[in-house]
């Protein structure tokens, strides 16, 4: 198994630049099954969930290519010849779900296994499933899967969601495009990838006003056509690499990267004592004099901190002066990198959904463990700016997440290799 070995090294001074987002994209395909057309992604992230994604949709039918080194999608459902997402695939990762929304649409029916991913809590789809029923959908759960039907078709509703749920809403949007009549979506997500999903789809010929708000109203059409969007920036590997310079002083330029993306994250980077500037080429950040300043730290739905980047912040924040506390109010089981940052010296105590961290002058390498993605890069970040060697094992989740991670810190002067285990 792979590992990442990281040693302290200075300052870091260049540019990084900044892929697609992945959590866009792995919306953005399966909007290929609402339309017969073609549907041509650009900016796409190359990962392994977007493999995962490609083979999902491969096995009901779709036909996928990744052009341009695979910068480019090339997506086409112009004959659904499955209706069955099987659990193999879709164990692997939780955004799989996101078929079932535009199979009930299209083809008004569908059986998808309950999803996997990354261990960071229970993330039920019941609230996709809720929402779906809204709008007329037939749903039964047994042996693990979801089998869902829609006689008739799909029909516009009122769906209120009791809490903001980014995957939910991206389901119900795709779903209600060909629903018959008016859906209205309440207490829906507000994040850029919805934004950037809702612009897709309005290429694509639907009919969508209020994304990006907590109201998004949908008139459903009889059908959609084809179309070609570029994936927006993503806005967490963003965050990730302005935490390098952050971490370990010097100066870099996340290229592609705007601040409306992350205005409430640049808010704490600025209180705790880094500069953020935005020029034509994306965010210049760099820490300012001496030691980064204790903040205090929440998670939110969009516009709020993202719970992505809290595993990264606390990274930054075990060598800031003073005492840091972190809330987690997303997603319960989010604190399972604490431990491995505490190998490293650093000083944190957790209770429940809040963690309160102690800046030390200096963390010390060491072996980890990476439990999840965000973790994976957040041991990364704290070997950047430790003393001595700090291994990174079990880094398989990383290239979920982050395409070229060692080739990006590298190229501004992060001493930073890959191991490839047997």
């Amino acid at each position: 198994m792979d590992s990442i070995v990281v040693t302290g090294n200075g300052p870091l001074s260049g540019e990084i630049p900044i892929a697609g987002a992945k959590n866009a994209c792995l919306t953005l395909m399966p909007a290929t099954l609402l339309s017969e057309e073609p549907l041509t992604l650009t900016n796409a992230p190359r990962l392994s969930d977007i493999r995962t994604m490609t083979t999902l949709l491969q096995s009901l039918g779709a036909e996928v290519s990744a052009l341009q080194e695979g910068k480019v999608l090339a997506l086409s459902s112009h004959a659904i010849t499955n209706q069955k997402a099987e659990y193999d695939i879709v164990r692997k990762m939780r955004a799989s779900i996101l078929v079932l929304g535009p199979m009930l649409a299209r083809e008004h029916a569908a059986v998808v296994s309950l999803p996997g991913g990354c261990a960071i809590g229970a993330r039920p789809v019941d609230l996709h499933l809720r929402a779906l029923e809204a709008m007329g959908a037939e749903l039964d759960l047994r042996d693990g899967y979801v089998h869902a039907k829609a006689p008739g078709g799909l029909k516009g509703g009122v769906v209120e969601f009791p809490l903001v749920s980014v995957g939910a809403t991206e389901n119900a949007l795709m779903a209600a495009t060909l629903a018959k009549g008016t859906t209205v979506l309440k207490n829906a997500a507000r994040e850029p990838e919805i934004v950037d999903l809702a612009q897709c789809l309005i290429k694509m010929g639907a009919q969508i006003d209020g994304a990006g708000t907590d109201t998004i109203t949908i008139q459903g059409v009889d059908r959609l056509g084809g179309a070609t969007h570029q994936v927006v920036t993503d806005r967490i590997e963003l965050g990730t690499y302005m935490l390098a310079p952050a971490i370990c002083g010097g100066e870099v330029t996340c290229l592609g990267g705007r601040i409306d993306l992350l205005a409430a994250f640049c808010e704490k980077l600025d209180a705790a004592g880094i500069t953020v500037e935005e020029t034509e080429a994306g965010l210049k950040v760099a820490r300012k004099a001496g030691r980064v300043h204790a903040v205090d730290v929440t998670t939110e739905p969009f516009p709020g901190f993202p719970t992505d980047l809290q595993a990264q912040m606390m990274a930054l924040l075990c060598i800031a002066e003073g005492t840091s506390v972190l809330e987690e109010k997303i997603f319960e089981n989010r604190f399972m990198h604490a431990p491995e940052l505490m190998r490293m010296g650093a000083q944190i105590d957790v209770h429940g959904g809040t963690a309160t961290v102690t800046g030390v002058e200096r963390l010390k390498g060491a072996p980890v463990m990476a439990t999840d993605l965000r973790a994976s890069v957040s041991l990364i970040l704290a070997g950047l700016a430790a003393e001595g060697e700090t291994v990174v094992n079990r880094v398989y989740h990383l290239d979920r997440g982050y395409e070229h991670v060692v080739r990006k810190l590298s190229g501004v002067g992060a001493k930073i290799e890959r191991i490839h285990g047997e």
